[in-house]
């Protein structure tokens, strides 16, 4: 009894620094599957433009024991609006050598064939083929669209909170993705992997 005891007190706080340690434990996760067919031609609308001036696509990876915070710096994108969010297409290119993090040599190694192959696959890209009302955690809407990263095109929905105004279209969403899906694979170290799941933060605020 007394060594169950000492095993269980060495155990929870190990345990904790797990659970606390995953950012994902606690996020929506984005449906990820077979790339979807390409979308009905945009109905005219009027044009907003994404930017990283007006705009944010934040990330946060962990491993077991910490995590990492990082961003992409240059991107563009494009949400095609004709009245309805339901009726919008959304097209967001991102330059992938243009990645930082929190960690300098964490930055470098992300570029490398270990992580995005920034050189190999020097653009991700995401267009929408269907936006629904209603989503997971008050969402106002659920996106689904192609993501092409890493050489991959897979299909994924995520829910969001959309709002329209004559001079801004705002798009806020945070969920998890599972960086598998893409075939980055890398482990990291053995007494320390790298979880699968990023959480992803886009924070749209479309202007004309």
């Amino acid at each position: 009894m007394i060594r169950r005891l000492q095993i269980l007190l060495i155990l929870t706080p190990l345990l904790l620094v797990a659970s606390c340690s995953n950012p994902a434990s606690d996020k929506p996760r984005a449906v990820t599957s077979d790339a979807a067919p390409a979308a009905a031609p945009d109905v005219p609308g009027e044009k907003y433009l994404i930017t990283p001036e007006n705009s944010d696509i934040e990330f946060i990876g962990a491993k077991v024991t910490g995590k990492h915070n990082g961003s992409f710096e240059k991107f563009s994108g494009t949400i095609n609006y004709p009245g309805q969010p339901e009726k919008s297409r959304v097209r967001v290119a991102i330059d992938i050598d243009s990645i930082t993090t929190d960690d300098a040599k964490l930055t470098a190694h992300l570029k490398t064939p270990d992580f995005f192959d920034a050189a190999k696959f020097p653009e991700s890209a995401f267009q929408s083929t269907e936006i629904t009302p209603g989503g997971e955690g008050g969402a106002t809407h659920t996106i689904k669209g192609n993501l092409t990263m890493h050489g991959v095109t897979k299909s994924i929905a995520f829910p969001a909170k959309i709002a329209a105004a004559p001079d801004a279209i705002t798009v806020d969403a945070t969920f998890a993705i599972n960086r598998k899906d893409f075939g980055i694979n890398y482990a990291g170290a053995s007494d320390n992997l790298i979880r699968d799941e990023v959480v992803l933060t886009l924070r749209v605020r479309a202007t004309k």
